[in-house]
């Protein structure tokens, strides 16, 4: 899947005033991230607060992304949840023609056991008619997949292809990465981990902050999977400071806050999430001033 090897980003669903979807916005994001030179976009993640829009919203927003990118970049479609048949049925029910891969979650809530989930991706990867992205993250989860668990479903289907890997612990990583098949990708899902993942051995990042900020995200990815290190640390410890200020009051509160200062679009978040604080977009926004007088 080269496709997926690169900067991929987890795309947010900006909401007008009134809380509904603004598809304008949500086509200037992604004009911003394809202009900006990243390699794929991630449709309904997490960063989407998915769980807050209805099913029509959901549809609405994977067409908007669909005519906006004009078949220029790949596109990989969050299908995932805690209940594996409603997952089944709408992996059936779903048209994926437009998509290159499905980003699954790890089941969340319920705590499955490490068969449990080796179990629930078998049933997906069964009727999945495109490849599959797992996703671990167990702060969000209340799960960690194991990499004995990765390992065995990378190795015991064909159509498991990736794992976003957001565990944050570099020992788990590079045990996913020595074991894998060679195919198999592992993709950082947690943005400070991302160049560290990539140095040794992984394919690169689905980002939440690379969607702020593109072009520099990518390139020092780019410079990474290069063996760039120097260049690509240089990048990294510039905005090293956004990728902890976005996620102090949840995500994807902050990252709205860098649209906002972009004059994309709003910073408008459903609850149970609530809009960045004005003492937080402050400091985005000084972060965010700092970056551009350094001209990187």
């Amino acid at each position: 899947m080269e496709q997926l090897i690169g900067t991929g980003v987890a795309l947010i669903t900006p909401f007008r005033e009134d809380l509904s979807v603004d598809v304008d916005a949500l086509e200037s994001v992604v004009e911003y991230n394809i202009q900006g030179g990243v390699d794929y976009l991630v449709v309904l993640g997490t960063t989407a607060e998915s769980a807050t829009l209805s099913q029509t919203e959901k549809q609405l927003v994977v067409d908007v992304v669909v005519r906006a990118n004009a078949g220029r970049l790949p596109l990989v479609l969050g299908v995932g949840g805690n209940n594996t048949m409603a997952v089944i049925n709408e992996l059936k029910t779903l048209d994926l023609s437009d998509f290159d891969a499905i980003l699954s979650v790890s089941p969340y809530y319920n705590k499955p056991t490490q068969e449990g989930i080796y179990q629930h991706f078998k049933m997906i990867s069964e009727v999945s008619p495109i490849p599959i992205v797992l996703y671990n993250v167990p702060s969000r989860t209340g799960s960690n997949m194991l990499p004995d668990t990765t390992l065995r479903l990378a190795h015991d289907f064909s159509n498991i292809v990736a794992i976003k890997e957001a565990c944050g612990d570099s020992v788990q990583i590079d045990k996913i990465i020595k074991g894998k098949p060679e195919s198999f990708l592992v993709i950082s899902g947690d943005d400070a981990t991302a160049l560290p993942t990539v140095l040794a051995g992984g394919a690169g990042v689905i980002s939440v902050l690379g969607q702020g900020l593109p072009a520099l995200f990518s390139e020092m990815i780019k410079s990474g999977l290069e063996g760039n290190a120097k260049d690509a640390y240089v990048i990294h410890h510039k905005i090293s400071a956004l990728m902890s200020l976005i996620f102090e009051e949840g995500n994807p509160a902050g990252i709205k806050s860098i649209f906002e200062c972009k004059n994309i679009s709003r910073a408008t978040v459903r609850l149970p999430l609530v809009e960045a604080t004005p003492g937080l977009k402050e400091k985005i926004a000084s972060s965010l001033k700092t970056l551009d007088k350094a001209h990187v």
